[in-house]
Formats: C-alpha cells, sequence, structure tokens
C-alpha cells in the first residue's frame, strides 16, 4: 500500500472511532439525562429546590441535544460535499458583485475594492463590481469612478441592508451574483473556487474527466441557491487579543464558520453569512429578493432558499478575510443582532415547523433556536454549586456514588467528542469561557425576541479600533462576572470550611464544578479588563522578497519581510547593514503576483536570531504602487490560529494573563543594529584597546591603553585598508565598563561604498549567508 493509501485508511480508520465515541456518548449521556430526570429531583426540599432542580435538567438537556445534533451531522459529513468541477472558460457565466456600504470610511472600502478588481475569471468582461451604498455619499461614487467600477446609490438607507441589496437587484441581471461586506477583503482565487459548483447542473465527471451533460443527463431537481466560503478576518478577534492568545486560539467565529456550517451541508442548513458568498440570481427571484421584516437578512434568505428547494451549500477553504470588531460594547450589540435577528427569521419562517423542509433541516433550527439558551443555561450550571454551597439548597437529590457511576463516564466521553467534534477548533473549556463572557447580555435579549418583542433597527457593527483602554467602561461590563466570581469565592471557602480527609473527598464534586466555574468567570474578567491597543494597523505575518536601496550610495541588498501592514514593514537579513536614521530609502517588495515600490524610513533594529530585523514606516510611491501593496498584504491566507495549541492548558492561560498585565512591554528605540565584538585594535599612535561593540556611530571599548584620553582623535586600519577615525568621547556604556567612542568618519566610508567590507572586517561574516548587489 503506497503512502497515500495508508493516509487514507487512518483517516477513515480515525473517523470510525470517533463515529464510536459519538454513539457511544449519546448513550451515556442519554443513560445519564434519564436518571437525572426520574430519579434525582428533589420532590420533597421545597418549591424553590424542585424549582431550580428542574431548570438544571432543562439546561442540562437543551445543552446535551443540541450538541447531540451535531454528532450526526458530523457522522454524515463526508457524504454531503459536493463535487468541483472543472470547467472550461467559455462556460463561467456573467457575474454581479455587490459590495454593501452603509456608512464606512472610504479607506475601508479601498481595499474590498481594490482586490475585487483583482480576482481572477476567465473573462473579467464577466465580471461587474458595484458599490451599493445606501448612504448616497459623494466620496463612495468618487472611489467607485477612481476603479471604474459601477456606483449604485440608494439614499434614506430604507430597509437597511435588504433595501440596498433588492436595490441592486433590480439594477442588474448577472446570473449569479457575490456579496461582499465593506471590510471583506478577497483572495483573487474568490471566484475561481465558488463559481463552478454552480456549473455542477451542466457538467458531469466521467472516467475522471469533466465533460457537458446530455439532455437525459440533466438532474432538473438540483438547484444550488449559493456557496458559501467561511467568514474570517485579519486582526485577532477581542478572545485572542484580550486574553493573550493570539497564537493559542482560533477566532471565535471559526467555529461557526469553519465547522458548524460545514456540518450543516449534511442536512441542507447552511446559514448564509452575509458576506463571501455567491448567490443564484434565480434563487433569489424566487424568494423575491432579500427579505425585509429582519434584522438579520442574510440568515432569513438562506431558510427561503432551502424553502424552494434550493441548496445551500458551505465550503471549508478560507477565500476572504475582514475586520473583526474591537471592542468589547460593539461585540455585545453585535451578539445581540445576531440572537435577536435569527430568532426574528425562525419565527418569520417557521423553520422549525415548515413542511417545505425536510426533517433534519428542521431539527437544525430547532438546535440554532435552542443554542441562544445557552447562555441561560450557563447562569444555571454556575448558580447551581453556588446554590447548594453557600445557601444550602438541594437541587439535586442523589449520593456521591450514584454521581461517579451516572455522571463520571458521560462526562469523560462527552469531553473527548467535543474534541473530535471541532476538529481542534474550539474545545469544551472554551465553549464555556465564550457563553460564561456573553451570559448577561444575551439572556434578556433571547427572552423579549421569543415572547415576540422584537428589534427592528439594523445597527451596523462598528469595527473602529479602539482608543487605548477605558478601565471604569470595563469594570461595568465585568460587574455580573465580579459578582458571580465573589459568591463561588464564598461557597469555597463556606463549603470546605470544617472539611477534612474523606469529607472532603466527598465534597471534591461540588469543589470541582465551583473552581470550573470561577476559572470560566475570571477569563471573563481578563476579557472584559481588556489590554491597550497600540498599533492603528494590522501587522500580517509574509515572507516575501524585499530589495533594498540606498540611493546616496547606490549599495542594494536582498532581504525577507517578516511582516507587513498598511504603514509599516518589517523585514529580515542575516547579516546587520547600514541604513541610515531618519534616511528615506527605497524598497521593492515582490510576491508572486504582485510588485509595489516604497519609500521606508528605518524606525528601529533588533537581533532577531542570528539575524536582524528592521522595521521602517512605509509609502508607495504612488497610486498603482499603493493597490499592489494593499494586495501584498491582504490577498494571502493570514497567519493567525487556524487550530488551538493543545498544549495550553486554564493554568497557562491564567499564567499568560497575569505576567502580561504585570509587564509593561518595553519598545524597541535602537535604530542601528549593535553588533558585539572582541577586537583588539592598535592605533596609529601606538595606543590601542579592545572594540566591544559597534553600531556605525559609536564602538565601545575596554582596556584603553596609550595616549587616548577623553576628547583624543586616533586611528586605526582594518585589514582591507580602510581608515577608521575615532574620538574619545569622554563617555561611557549605561553599565560604566565601557568607554565610547564616536567614527568620525563613517560618512566618508559610506560615501566611498567601504561601509559593507568595514562590517566584514569587523565581523569577519560568511559570505554565503549574506546577498550584497551593487
Amino acid at each position: 500500500m503506497g503512502i497515500c493509501g495508508k493516509e487514507g485508511a487512518a483517516v477513515v480508520q480515525n473517523e470510525k472511532r470517533q463515529h464510536i465515541f459519538f454513539v457511544i456518548t449519546m448513550i451515556l449521556m442519554s443513560i445519564y439525562l434519564l436518571w437525572r430526570m426520574f430519579f434525582t429531583l428533589p420532590w420533597g426540599e421545597g418549591v424553590l429546590n424542585v424549582i431550580f432542580g428542574m431548570l438544571l435538567i432543562v439546561a442540562e438537556t437543551v445543552t446535551v441535544l443540541t450538541t447531540f445534533e451535531l454528532f450526526f451531522q458530523k457522522m454524515q459529513k463526508e457524504r454531503t460535499q459536493l463535487d468541483f468541477p472543472i470547467v472550461p472558460p467559455d462556460f463561467y457565466p456573467h457575474v454581479d458583485v455587490f459590495i454593501a456600504t452603509h456608512n464606512e470610511p472610504v479607506d475601508l472600502l479601498y481595499k474590498t475594492v481594490n482586490a475585487c478588481t483583482f480576482m481572477d475569471y476567465p473573462d473579467k468582461q464577466k465580471v461587474h463590481i458595484y458599490l451599493c451604498d445606501d448612504g448616497a455619499r459623494p466620496e463612495v461614487e468618487e472611489l467607485a469612478k477612481q476603479f471604474g467600477v459601477g456606483y449604485l446609490g440608494f439614499p434614506g438607507n430604507k430597509h437597511a441592508k435588504s433595501g440596498n441589496l433588492n436595490n441592486a437587484l433590480s439594477k442588474t441581471s448577472s446570473p449569479l451574483i457575490a456579496t461582499f461586506d465593506a471590510d471583506m477583503i478577497p483572495q483573487h482565487t474568490f471566484l475561481m473556487k465558488t463559481v463552478p459548483y454552480f456549473l455542477l447542473s451542466t457538467f458531469i465527471e466521467e472516467k475522471g474527466r469533466w465533460r457537458l451533460r446530455r439532455e437525459d443527463e440533466i438532474d432538473k431537481k438540483f438547484k444550488l441557491g449559493l456557496v458559501q466560503t467561511p467568514q474570517s478576518f485579519y486582526n485577532p478577534d477581542l478572545f485572542q487579543f484580550n486574553l493573550y492568545a493570539e497564537q493559542g486560539i482560533p477566532n471565535e467565529q471559526d467555529f461557526f464558520s469553519r465547522e458548524v456550517n460545514i456540518l450543516r451541508n449534511a442536512s441542507n442548513a447552511v446559514a448564509y453569512t452575509g458576506s463571501n458568498t455567491i448567490i443564484s440570481r434565480q434563487g433569489m427571484e424566487d424568494i423575491g429578493g432579500f427579505p425585509l421584516n429582519t434584522i438579520t437578512e442574510d440568515f432569513e434568505t438562506s431558510i427561503r432558499l432551502q424553502q424552494e428547494g434550493y441548496i445551500t451549500y458551505a465550503t471549508q477553504e478560507v477565500q476572504a478575510a475582514g475586520q473583526t470588531t474591537t471592542t468589547v460594547p460593539s461585540m455585545i450589540k453585535q451578539r445581540i443582532r445576531w440572537a435577536r435577528g435569527i430568532i426574528q427569521s425562525l419565527q418569520n419562517t417557521r423553520a422549525p415547523l415548515s413542511e417545505k423542509l425536510p426533517f433534519w433541516t428542521r431539527i437544525t433550527y430547532v438546535s440554532s433556536f435552542l443554542y441562544w439558551w445557552s447562555f441561560f443555561n450557563r447562569l444555571i450550571f454556575i448558580l447551581a454549586p453556588i446554590l447548594f454551597a453557600l445557601f444550602d439548597f438541594k437541587i439535586v437529590n442523589t449520593t456521591f456514588w450514584q454521581i461517579l457511576i451516572f455522571w463520571l463516564p458521560s462526562y469523560f466521553f462527552y469531553s473527548v467528542s467535543m474534541r473530535y467534534l471541532s476538529s481542534n477548533i474550539r474545545n469544551q473549556r472554551w465553549s464555556q469561557v465564550i457563553d460564561t463572557i456573553f451570559m448577561p447580555y444575551l439572556i434578556w435579549p433571547v427572552l423579549l425576541e421569543t415572547l415576540g418583542i422584537r428589534e427592528k433597527k439594523f445597527k451596523v457593527t462598528n469595527k473602529s479600533r479602539a482608543k487605548g483602554r477605558k478601565w471604569m467602561s470595563a469594570l461595568l461590563y465585568a460587574l455580573p462576572h465580579i459578582f458571580l466570581l465573589l459568591l463561588s469565592i464564598a461557597a469555597v471557602i463556606r463549603y470546605v470550611n470544617g472539611k477534612y480527609g474523606i469529607a472532603l473527598f466527598f465534597s471534591s464534586i461540588i469543589i470541582f464544578w465551583l473552581i470550573h466555574n470561577m476559572i470560566a468567570l475570571c477569563y471573563a474578567l481578563f476579557f472584559m479588563i481588556g489590554r491597550r491597543a497600540y498599533r492603528e494597523t494590522e501587522r500580517i505575518r509574509a515572507q516575501e522578497d524585499v530589495m533594498i536601496h540606498d540611493q546616496d550610495t547606490d549599495l542594494r541588498y536582498q532581504a525577507k519581510t517578516v511582516d507587513v501592514s498598511e504603514q509599516g514593514i518589517a523585514f529580515y537579513v542575516p547579516y546587520p547593514i547600514y541604513l541610515p536614521e531618519q534616511k528615506t530609502i527605497s524598497l521593492v517588495v515582490k510576491s508572486e503576483r504582485y510588485e509595489a515600490n516604497l519609500q521606508a524610513v528605518i524606525v528601529y533594529v533588533k537581533q532577531d536570531g542570528e539575524g536582524w530585523r528592521y522595521s521602517a514606516t512605509v509609502q508607495p510611491i504612488d497610486e498603482t504602487d499603493n493597490r499592489q501593496y494593499m494586495q501584498i498584504i491582504y490577498d494571502r491566507k493570514h497567519s493567525l490560529p487556524e487550530q488551538m495549541n493543545l498544549w495550553d492548558t486554564a493554568y497557562d492561560d491564567m499564567l499568560r494573563n497575569v505576567k502580561k498585565r504585570i509587564v509593561q512591554p518595553r519598545s524597541d528605540q535602537r535604530k542601528m543594529p549593535r553588533l558585539s565584538l572582541q577586537l583588539p585594535v592598535h592605533f596609529t599612535n601606538n595606543a590601542g584597546c579592545t572594540l566591544r561593540s559597534f553600531n556605525y556611530r559609536f564602538f565601545s571599548a575596554t582596556g584603553l591603553h596609550g595616549d587616548i584620553a577623553a576628547g583624543a582623535i586616533v586611528t586605526f586600519y582594518t585589514k582591507s585598508n580602510i581608515e577608521v577615525i575615532l574620538q574619545h568621547t569622554g563617555k561611557t556604556t549605561a553599565n560604566r565598563r565601557e568607554v565610547l567612542l564616536s567614527v568620525e568618519n563613517i560618512d566618508d566610508i559610506v560615501e566611498r561604498g567601504l561601509i559593507d567590507q568595514l562590517l566584514s572586517d569587523l565581523t569577519h561574516p560568511h559570505a554565503e549567508r549574506f546577498t550584497r548587489e551593487g
């Protein structure tokens, strides 16, 4: 068996193991829930105990059953993937690209429009890009003219985003429509990775090759309504940023976009998320356009397409990335809008009861509704052990050994199955942390919307970066979590007081849940406190070729970018180079598709392993370079984690958060490389010293001897006969152990083109490790 065959067999074996775990988990959890319902309610302990006991059972049941639905979807995943056809270029249809904007700044729109103009397509004359502006702003119309794209103004903001997109539908005619939010920047492959799915009704695979279907092969029942690619982000979300977890966890929305929505292919309940999508115009006409009576028109659009017999399909490969919200208030408002809007859409379409939908699709929408009650469930799970340990409520009528028999095995298998379910995008701990953070702010809106008390105004999510950190505002948002944390601490203290030995052992389950919940509440507290943002634009890791040119000396160097941003760049060289501070140099950054000429000024330098990292502010030379540079930054697979760091524990997270908040970051101030030396030199006046370091402007030295007092000027020659003139400054380094000698003729050495040779003479570098030109 070949390598591919072995890998395939291993994948199949792993899937079988996962499915076995899912089945065992569902059996054990069902037994546990039946035991809880019929044998543990505290009927003889008073009304309040019975009420809280029932609430706890309901919370557990809802949580488990919504997870069961995902288990079933996961077991069907491989059977619901559409083939990706290879289509001749002439068959690609016309596509209208709608970029919806309300009040977003023009510089944000610029990046999205720019990226859309670079999307690949066999015939670009078939791609029609439109800025759909329901603010009818002159500056947005001017931006459309600048790029040569269409502008569809829609003054008045009637019916919010739905009205805007319906207006665009009425003025365009292509059979396919791509929709992007104002901040969502598509990759150049977006259309080529999505459009072919819509030709599955036209093409069929035969013996490994795709051909046109004959008349009798056309499946008239196959109707593809939309293809949804994941919502992805190029900046860390608040969970990553506020909790110092940028390298430890994926974006919080990845679990839905790259896992849950993919699983919903199995029940044809894929959600349209408003952006990064290709939609069938015929499908939109069949449902009467984008729905109006909801604040989540995207979610309702997908339901109505499904009710008309269309397939909604989600793909796993990221094809566009945008900017996630960066403030706690805006994130909470966003989640409230999602919660209320989804419940509105479920009520509008009656999806859980709709006879137009298959059984499993309806079950999925029941699960979608119940998900928004998970925040109420989380409150019950936190309060239950507090009520028992602090207020002597008896809400579960059981013994320690019964809990071990019924709960422990089911909890173990449930935890493992949750890990299998999420493909390491999310684990049970992080799900509970996220629910705990949102819990105080979603319970009431979910209840109101469920009762039909509606939020009718669509509110665009504010994604502007927060200025500094407002402690009082952060603490206000954290007050519910602080209150619950204090209650949990009091419950632990009271519960363990006076218990020793075997008594503590029998109390271990309550203590476990109290501490477990306290950890989630600590995460919530750190999240709300937040973290200061120092950068205005996001730095994105990228390794691209850079040509550095100092026009005054005509010296050229090759380097590799470390990260890029709209205002700056960091590049790596394996050997220090002389780039004067406060002086403009030229950079040419090249990727496989793009090339940008930039003017740069070095702002700091630091050693990076065996090489050196230079950071600079940059400015594209002209409009063409600016467009190319934007693509170099954003047209890529972004570098934030796609999976969790499985080695990180809650202890690691807590320790990291405490350390990062105590130790203030130290900014890099050095603008020249400081090279360590161990070089004895003899001056022309018979004096001498040992040179310890060099930063192009100064040497530091020890062991001075001979005639070299403060203010004295001395000269030495390198092995290549380069004259170096030094002056004793009378100053010492910070540790007062080394004397500073200024290089008086450094400008002359640079002008004569000898700076690299000087460096070579001082450090004896390996020539093959660095490329210099000119």
